[in-house]
């Protein structure tokens, strides 16, 4: 069969080689990427907002402004204010995870959350960390997201030590100590605040273990 002239035109044109240098785009990658930029720019923008105004002070206009995007941007990433000030902390469960599976096997699961923790903590500012926990403090509505926060680490810390776990019992032991090392970052993290942030985070943390171990021995 012969083929006709534009078919064969057609052929020849959509055959033809990418110049030299020009790669195929990765259209998903390269969308994850940006979007995770804006993402990370609005977090930030309005963390800085919320310190320097206030957080009843700061409105979504400011913050997608700070970000150069439109309102209508804005809530393709976030539903509120709320979620981002969530956002700001939505990778402690995740660092946790990473920083747990790394300690070293002889460790006990009450040490391995100490240092994993306090590990953790190294990677926060502790000035933003400080201004950001007077924030959720006076605001109602993120004090009721605060704790949902503490769930999300108690159970991000039961699954980084149940990684360690060999039996039933361990299974069990790693739940209750995420429970307790949870329930020690929420009660020092309180004090450390009402006590004017003056030590450093990793160091209140021992603070707080040492004071675990005196009770249960």
């Amino acid at each position: 069969m012969k083929v006709s002239k534009p078919a064969a035109k057609s052929v020849r044109k959509s055959a033809k080689p990418l110049p030299a240098g020009v790669k195929t785009p990765d259209a998903p990658g390269l969308r994850q990427r940006k979007l995770q930029e804006t993402r990370e720019r609005l977090t930030r923008g309005a963390v800085a907002l919320f310190l320097e105004r206030g957080f009843e002070a700061t409105t979504i206009d400011d913050i997608a402004a700070s970000a150069d995007v439109s309102r209508r941007s804005f809530f393709h990433y976030f539903a509120s204010k709320e979620d981002v000030v969530a956002a700001w902390q939505e990778g402690a469960a995740s660092a946790l995870i990473a920083e747990i599976v790394t300690r070293p096997a002889g460790e006990s699961m009450l040490t391995a959350a100490e240092n994993a923790i306090a590990a953790a903590l190294k990677r926060i500012d502790p000035a933003e960390a400080a201004a950001m926990s007077r924030l959720k403090r006076d605001n109602p509505a993120l004090q009721a997201r605060d704790q949902l926060k503490y769930e999300k680490l108690e159970r991000a810390l039961a699954e980084g030590l149940a990684q360690r776990a060999r039996t039933k019992a361990d299974r069990l032991k790693a739940r209750l100590v995420a429970m307790i090392a949870t329930g020690a970052m929420r009660v020092g993290g309180e004090s450390w605040i009402g006590e004017g942030a003056r030590e450093k985070p990793d160091v209140f943390v021992k603070r707080t273990f040492d004071a675990i171990r005196t009770i249960l021995t």
